[in-house]
């Protein structure tokens, strides 16, 4: 008798061991619809290349991936709520180049970036501009790079923010010209460009993709593209081409909590090479002058050792700028 009552207690209490994955394993997965949290705003790149994957690895999965847009904080929330969540892969993160900054801008954070993420594969990578207004005096990207060395201050670096790409590739222009601008932020990068075709902001860092359309129409100047090779459908030569060596990607990474079982990692990565083999995704993502990762990028392994090396790549920028987020 006394033998059952210790069965039927310890039979209790079995849901109190952490058994987790292995029920996962078990259950099979993905077992019901998945979280695909975004964030930032509805409409812009992250949310476009989001959503495209998103459609992709739902007809892999055969589960629905719901893509939310969680914004805030350089994207710092919807981090730390896929951080916090279930290890189980069915809530999952997209963020960009800004979670790699995040680790050194952000003095607390509610979660460790590099303990409290798993990263599933690399998904895109889209080029940054050096760009200027119309009547801007500089010939090439050399001369624009001795202009801010030589006036400094005299000269106005529009952003979006701390952590931003554009930000964060501005920091990395002053770092190459030896000097910093004056910072302007913006509440995005639409009224930056409507500032710099207006002749009010001097100089920015811009996005292929939100800079091309008013660099073509000459209502802007670019000086230079931060990939190695040339973005397609935009006359502007690479960096290195206009002898600079200064190379960044406003790339995108997908993640799940960190202790999400390996074969749901391996699953999830799956499904992502899977997507992005998809025409419709390719096409589009060539029409916002994105493009796809590579098939070894959108790897797990690979995209922790990215995101590790762009974090080391840069802290000293972050650290010597002294700009810091609460």
């Amino acid at each position: 008798m006394t033998r059952n009552r210790l069965t039927r207690r310890g039979a209790l209490a079995l849901p109190l061991l952490p058994l987790a994955a292995p029920a996962v394993a078990q259950q099979g997965f993905p077992n019901r619809a998945l979280s695909l949290l975004i964030p930032f705003a509805a409409g812009g790149p992250t949310d476009m290349i989001a959503r495209l994957l998103a459609e992709g690895m739902s007809k892999d999965l055969g589960q629905p991936v719901a893509a939310e847009n969680v914004t805030g904080a350089g994207g710092t929330i919807a981090a730390a709520r896929v951080a916090q969540a279930r290890p189980d892969g069915h809530t999952l993160l997209i963020h960009h180049i800004g979670l790699a900054s995040a680790a050194t801008l952000y003095r607390r954070l509610p979660f460790d970036i590099q303990r409290g993420l798993q990263p599933l594969g690399v998904v895109s990578h889209t080029g940054m501009v050096l760009v200027a207004r119309p009547d801007f005096p500089a010939a090439d990207a050399r001369a624009y790079l001795a202009a801010i060395r030589d006036e400094g201050e005299k000269l106005n670096l529009g952003h979006s923010g701390l952590g931003g790409s554009n930000q964060l590739c501005g920091m990395l222009v002053q770092h190459a010209a030896g000097r910093a601008a004056t910072q302007i932020v913006f509440r995005g990068s639409a009224p930056a460009m409507t500032e710099m075709m207006a002749g009010r902001l001097d100089i920015s860092c811009e996005q292929a993709t939100v800079a091309a359309p008013f660099i073509r129409d000459g209502r802007i100047k670019g000086y230079a593209v931060t990939l190695p090779e040339r973005v397609p459908g935009l006359d502007v030569p690479t960096s290195r081409e206009a002898g600079i060596d200064l190379i960044m990607s406003a790339w995108h990474g997908l993640y799940a909590p960190a202790g999400t079982p390996p074969e749901v990692v391996a699953r999830l990565s799956q499904a992502i090479r899977v997507a992005l083999r998809e025409e419709r995704l390719r096409t589009r993502y060539a029409e916002t002058l994105t493009t796809v990762a590579r098939e070894e990028e959108a790897d797990p392994a690979y995209h922790t050792r990215f995101l590790n090396s762009e974090i080391e790549r840069l802290r000293p920028l972050i650290l010597a700028a002294g700009q810091f987020a609460d």
